[in-house]
């Protein structure tokens, strides 16, 4: 898809008016901020997780997937752990990121998993 596009498409969807803004480049920077923020540390809780996994959710909806996100999920790939246990339904199937927690999680995001029973 096109920017145009894309940007179409989140506005159809009633997106927040800065996601529509920002559109691709915004969505592909915060996917990234967020892997780099799981490389060095997941320090927030699950609904910031969550909230974090929908964008990449957008980015596939919106069709705005391309080797630059093909790269920085295969690196979120690499830190998570528990890969069997769906933490969250961002899109329907099984995208591999609603599975799993990054192995350097916080103890706020910890105590949230323990606390919805999907870790123990």
């Amino acid at each position: 898809m096109s920017d145009e596009q894309i940007q179409d498409y989140l506005r159809e969807n009633d997106y927040p008016e800065h996601v529509v803004r920002e559109g691709r480049a915004g969505l592909l920077r915060r996917w990234k901020e967020f892997v780099e923020q799981v490389e060095r540390g997941y320090s927030l809780g699950l609904e910031d997780y969550r909230n974090d996994l929908d964008v990449r959710a957008i980015l596939s909806l919106a069709g705005a997937e391309d080797d630059t996100v093909r790269a920085l999920d295969e690196r979120l790939k690499k830190l998570l752990v528990a890969t069997d246990t769906r933490v969250w339904e961002s899109m329907a199937g099984e995208p591999f990121w609603d599975f799993g927690y990054p192995r350097n999680a916080g103890p706020d995001l910890l105590e949230d998993l323990r606390a919805e029973g999907l870790i123990h």
